[in-house]
């Protein structure tokens, strides 16, 4: 009987090694052509992890394990700061396989959330914007079960220029029906109602919040002045080059900046601040895209910038090369 016990435990053993994983946890195995060593980042914006880790490629591939009780969403960052979701179960592995160069047309297989995704992926690998975000609510009114739906809800409706806080919404009324215990399905409709008191027209909202100095800024302090919000990271390219844009803004009194970092590090944020010669205030609580500020002002995306004139709101989602032209013209 000792030895059959044996026999079992170890049968079991390999069983879930054949399995790609252990109980309780998931497991991302890649393989990239074109990056032989390097780096990516990865973050989770439902908390599958905390802050960003780091996910080390030696040979043109990685590993990547960690505890996992629940579904969520990874976001892995690459070296040209391009983000692909990853979606995790508990026991499950997946493999990715990608192109450095082609990594919209990346695969990654091993679950059916993740091989949604893919198939989404080549789908819109060549469509232009307004194609892909047809495709992404045509996909979420196919799949409103689906976690995918719920990250293309947010990429297509809610974080790009052409976002659609309507549709959005009922989309998410839809998803809702049919992920009763999705706690992110939940925060969008807190964002969403939130983004009724701060949208174009509407008075800017209440705060308070401690820029990287230690001192308080309130929006009473902002009464009767021009002021450009922007959000930002340091591991975001564009917003760091929008950073830069906006300390001319601020240099020429054109505009009050206030900058809100999504880092999960506050110390990291101040080096690049300190390494870009940005002057003007920056706010960085370390909660991310769940910061206080970011989340009041119904902030969505890197990077995002609202403008507020005689303490209203009369811009969101304005991008770089339209700051940049209001710059060359004076006109703020």
């Amino acid at each position: 009987m000792h030895m059959k016990r044996i026999v079992f435990f170890i049968t079991f053993l390999l069983l879930l090694v054949s399995c790609g994983t252990r109980s309780g946890h998931f497991k991302m195995e890649g393989r990239l052509l074109h990056i032989n060593q390097g780096e990516l980042y990865v973050y989770s914006p439902d908390g599958a992890i905390d802050g960003m880790d780091t996910i080390k490629i030696q040979g043109g591939r990685f590993t990547y394990e960690i505890p996992c009780r629940y579904a969520a969403t990874l976001v892995l960052i690459f070296p040209n700061f391009s983000t692909q979701p990853v979606f995790t179960e508990s026991g499950k592995a997946v493999e990715m396989k990608a192109d450095a160069s082609h990594l919209k047309e990346m695969e990654i297989k091993g679950t059916e959330a993740n091989d949604l995704m893919t198939q989404f992926r080549k789908q819109v690998s060549s469509a232009s914007p307004p194609e892909e975000q047809k495709a992404a609510i045509r996909f979420v009114k196919d799949h409103p079960e689906s976690p995918v739906s719920v990250y293309l809800t947010e990429k297509y409706l809610l974080q790009s220029e052409g976002a659609d806080f309507k549709q959005a919404a009922q989309l998410v009324n839809l998803m809702a029906k049919k992920q009763l215990k999705n706690g992110t399905l939940a925060r969008l409709k807190n964002q969403l109602s939130g983004l009724k008191n701060a949208t174009i027209g509407s008075q800017l909202p209440k705060f308070s919040a401690k820029d990287l100095n230690g001192k308080l800024l309130t929006n009473a302090d902002l009464k009767g002045k021009t002021i450009i919000f922007n959000a930002w990271a340091t591991w975001d390219y564009e917003s760091m080059e929008t950073q830069r844009l906006l300390e001319e803004f601020s240099q020429k009194g054109q505009a009050t900046v206030i900058g809100i970092c999504v880092d999960a590090s506050p110390n990291q944020a101040r080096d690049a601040l300190k390494r870009d010669n940005i002057t003007f205030r920056n706010i960085c609580d370390g909660r991310m895209m769940e910061g206080k500020l970011f989340k009041t002002l119904g902030l969505n995306t890197l990077p995002d910038n609202i403008v507020v004139r005689n303490g209203r709101i009369t811009e969101r989602g304005v991008n770089a090369n339209t700051l940049r032209q209001r710059l060359t013209n004076l006109n703020i």
